[in-house]
């Protein structure tokens, strides 16, 4: 945040007056100062709990950790990296880079003058807290480590290997001390007993081992599990272990071996089980989506608690053991009150799944460590709960405007779609039915009907006025890949990974046609201009043309040679442009079904291409993170434009100097062409808004910086509306207008920042 700060202090200031809660005395007093904002966010009311957002890592991450005297956290990640972090600052200490592979965890030695991680590169590494120096790569193992841990006077670090051992190494001389070899499967997790005597491990073969560490003899085999074992614990006194199963159960043993004790209750395999720190209770995590408290004295479940609506990835006691902190896929971390197991508060703001929780040492933080790439740091006193977006469960997936621009809708992995107005930015409906994640929604072309798409199989159709469902199109037998309503707006194509595209009738309904011939799945199907023809690309390499009067096939569009992921007709028909997983685009004719074409140059799966309006421009997106511009009367690229892996193209502006994007409106370098004469049009001087992973900008000039909740999964912007669209992983929905008129003068000059780079077309007719 503080290099933002530095680099555009006046957009921030903008950002932070925009986004601040709706009671803020600074948003109260100053936003006046943006007059060119004409429609505001929604905003929470007060500020949450969220003190820090820790940034820097570049894949998702899988835990964080305090250093014992709770002043620096460490998190690991997917892009092989620790990341040391000042916890009163939020400044990053330090890059310990050295890993070969994905970071599964880390630990601080007790005097938190050393970190040990552990990879999936089969190797645990120790780190100079101090320095941010490797100062030792503990070598051995044979695969991946899944797990380390100090002694408590810090002289050993133990690891646990897929390669069913445990090792102990020295800390001060880094060499191997002991191998603790007699499981037979991989070892999942390690821990030291309070005194040092004893190390427990937990594996996959069913049982839990204690070893002695001063000679690494087994000291008793812990044998009941019917299915591998995910954890292990000591109890604080270090005379109890509880361990939890996949068998979907936590057992507590002495350690002599004998079991103490059997909780059942869990509906799904139990990931890890812990002890209080006063030792009277157990908190156990499943993948039931629940936790439950059990009393170790009666062996009996004292609390259930049902809060989470997808997966529990961990939880964890405060110190003084009167809160719990549990994380969940379903993107938050739920603060619980052990003594009545009621939520005492919940901390949303990530954008994907949350893999862990902690504790700072005094227990007045706790952080969060995410698949979205953050780990944030929450203040556990203040109890306020930032959930004023209602009770969405999930991200969003698109967000669509209406032909009119009067509405947004939006699709979400928690099973509905929402309608929202853009003159108020309210949500205006929520439209209901499907059993499973939606994938998309398209309105028809009169705005009266959105056809929302789900991993259910299904179709379904509601009217815009009333927001009530009007039909439920049931027929494919697996999930519905895309949607497309006809010209006139009487019939909807769907493609589905069932290998066919069904025709319905959108007054009835029903289903009128089943174009059957693919043999793999269907990736997208598209109606040509007059509706008399359908295409449809697949997963069987091709696209194929459809009579829709018929149901007939009338060609088959061979030449990939591998998936078509997009297939769409020119604007007078007679062309098809289809996109492809072999990094080409390809030009068929629609009278002969043959290749007169082969667009070659990216370098990675093409995504999709669309015409420009008089079909001499072809414009096509990447998985390399470029859109290119090609001519087809030149037979060359003329334009290659850097951009996101997320992003899709929808069409070019009227006058093809734009190009709408799933971010925004993109101002092409290159001149558009103008029919036989070729003579330009008039360029039109209306700045174009667009949306990057953290900004808003205008005519690519930074104009607002977006919060780390704020930031787009998918978006929409209609420059004539000055309307910005914005749905984030969140699951939430901001609307934004900009007037344009308003806006300093700086931001209304052209800005490209693209790359001209020649390219190749070969012409094959």
């Amino acid at each position: 945040m503080r290099s933002i700060i530095e680099m555009a202090p006046l957009q921030v200031y903008y950002s932070g007056l925009l986004f601040t809660p709706a009671s803020s005395l600074i948003r109260v007093g100053y936003l006046k100062n943006i007059p060119w904002v004409t429609m505001k966010p929604k905003v929470a009311n007060v500020w949450s709990s969220l003190i820090q957002t820790l940034e820097g890592h570049t894949e998702g991450i899988n835990s964080a950790v305090f250093s014992p005297d709770g002043k620096l956290v460490a998190s690991v990640s997917e892009d092989r990296t620790v990341r040391l972090w000042d916890t009163s600052t939020g400044k990053q200490r330090g890059v310990l880079e050295g890993h070969t592979d994905v970071v599964i965890s880390a630990v601080f030695s007790p005097d938190g003058k050393l970190v040990a991680s552990v990879s999936l590169d089969s190797t645990v590494r120790l780190w100079d807290t101090s320095t941010g120096k490797q100062c030792g790569v503990l070598e051995g193992h044979t695969n991946g480590v899944t797990s380390a841990a100090f002694s408590p006077d810090g002289k050993l670090v133990a690891s646990a290997s897929w390669d069913n051992t445990v090792r102990l190494w020295d800390t001060s001389t880094r060499k191997q001390c002991a191998v603790l070899d007699a499981h037979t499967d991989s070892v999942n997790s390690v821990v030291f007993s309070p005194d040092g005597k004893l190390v427990i491990s937990a594996s996959s073969d069913n049982t839990v081992r204690l070893w002695n560490t001063s000679t690494g003899k087994q000291y008793g085999v812990l044998e009941g599990h019917t299915s591998g074992v995910t954890s292990a614990a000591f109890s604080p006194d270090g005379k109890l272990v509880a361990s939890a199963s996949w068998d979907n159960t936590v057992r507590l043993w002495d350690t002599t071996g004998n079991q103490y004790g059997v909780l059942e209750g869990h509906t799904n395999w139990v990931r890890s089980a812990v002890f209080s720190p006063d030792g009277k209770l157990v908190l156990s995590v499943s993948s039931d989506n629940t936790i439950r408290l059990w009393d170790t004295s009666t062996r009996k479940q004292c609390a259930g608690l049902d809060g989470h609506t997808r997966r529990v990835n961990s939880a964890v006691f405060s110190p003084d053991g009167k809160l719990i902190a549990s994380a969940s896929i379903d993107k938050t971390v739920i603060l619980w009150d052990t003594s009545t197991g009621k939520h005492y508060v919940v901390l949303e703001g990530h954008t994907n799944w949350v893999n862990s929780a902690v504790f700072s040492p005094g227990g007045k933080l706790v952080a969060s460590a995410s698949r979205d790439k953050t780990v944030r740091l929450w203040d556990t006193s203040t109890g306020s709960q930032c959930g004023v977006w209602g009770n969405y469960t999930g991200g969003v997936g698109s967000a669509v405007l209406s032909p009119d621009e009067k509405l947004v809708a939006s699709s979400y992995l928690g099973k509905t779609v929402r309608l929202w107005d853009t003159s108020t930015g309210k949500q205006c409906g929520v439209l209901e039915g499907h059993t499973s994640w939606t994938i998309s929604a398209v309105f028809s072309p009169d705005g009266k009907l959105v056809a929302s798409v789900s991993s259910d199989s299904t179709i379904r159709l509601c009217d815009t006025s009333t927001r009530k469902q009007c039909a439920v199109l049931d027929g494919h037998t697996h999930w519905v890949s895309s949607v497309v309503f006809s010209p006139d707006g009487k019939l909807v194509a769907s493609a589905s990974s069932d290998n066919t595209v069904r025709l319905w009738d959108t007054s009835t309904g029903k289903q009128c046609r089943v174009l059957e011939g693919h043999t793999g799945g269907v990736t997208s199907a598209t109606f040509s201009p007059d509706g008399k023809l359908v295409a449809s690309a697949s997963e069987d390499n091709t696209v194929r043309l459809w009579d829709t009067s018929t149901g007939k096939q009338y060609g088959v569009l061979e030449g990939h040679t591998s998936m078509a992921n997009s297939a769409v007709f020119s604007p007078n028909g007679k062309l098809v442009v289809s996109a492809s997983k072999d990094k080409m685009v390809r030009l068929w004719d629609t009278s002969t079904k043959k290749q007169c074409a082969v667009l070659e140059g990216h370098t990675d799966s093409v995504k999709s291409a669309v015409f420009s309006p008089d079909g001499e421009l072809i414009a096509s997106v990447s998985q390399d993170n470029t859109i290119r511009l090609w001519d087809t009367r030149n037979k060359t690229t003329i334009e290659i434009i850097e951009t996101h892996a997320r992003m899709n193209i929808t069409k070019f502006s009227n006058d093809g100097r734009h190009l709408h994007t799933s971010y925004g409106i993109l101002q092409l370098k290159s001149p558009p062409h103008s029919g036989g004469n070729r003579e330009l049009l008039p360029h039109t001087l209306t700045p174009s808004l667009y949306v990057t992973d953290q900004w808003i900008t205008c005519n690519m000039k930074n104009l607002l910086w977006l919060p780390v909740e704020y930031r787009l999964s998918c978006s929409a912007v209609n420059n004539a509306a000055n309307l910005i669209v914005i749905g984030s992983n969140s699951g939430r929905v901001i609307l934004i207008s900009i007037d344009f008129t308003a806006l300093p003068a700086a931001y209304l000059q052209p800005s490209v920042p693209v790359a001209v780079v020649p390219g190749r077309l070969t012409w094959t007719c």
